[in-house]
């Protein structure tokens, strides 16, 4: 609530909110390869995620993730986290970078070692992501369609 009211006292256009429009699952597929991201609506101010990729039957990687929204006035407190925790290791924060410009939601750790910036945008029907060091560089990306699509 607090949250709410400090950003339209602010001047935001828009309340923070956590990005609903990432809900559902979703899949890419290249060359033989898949990449899953499965994403809960928002709920009790956090959304749930699990992603999966591999090629064929064969499993290489999985992780376990979160945003987690907290409500706060303190404008030192990052409102809005991804927590990530591949193979279900101990998990890492990425605080939202705010960017009016941006059509998505970005999320960014620079003392992580890779990745530093976890960014998340649709294009109509498709949720793009993207992971890449700080500056951007060595980006990998993926276009997910709806599963089933």
């Amino acid at each position: 609530m607090w949250l709410i009211l400090a950003a339209i006292l602010a001047g935001d256009a828009q309340p923070i909110a956590l990005p609903d429009w990432m809900a559902g699952c979703w899949e890419h597929r290249s060359e033989g390869r898949w990449a899953e991201e499965c994403w809960t609506g928002p709920r009790g101010g956090i959304m749930l995620g699990s992603g999966r990729s591999g090629q064929g039957g064969v499993l290489d990687s999985w992780e376990v993730m979160q945003i987690e929204m907290v409500e706060t006035d303190d404008p030192a407190i990052d409102p809005i986290t991804f927590y990530g925790a591949p193979k279900g290791q101990n998990r890492t924060g990425f605080a939202w970078v705010r960017d009016s410009k941006d059509p998505g939601i970005t999320f960014a750790n620079a003392g992580h070692d890779y990745p530093q910036r976890i960014r998340y945008w649709r294009d109509g029907k498709y949720l793009n992501a993207e992971v890449s060091l700080a500056d951007g560089s060595k980006a990998q990306r993926w276009r997910y369609a709806p599963k089933g699509d």
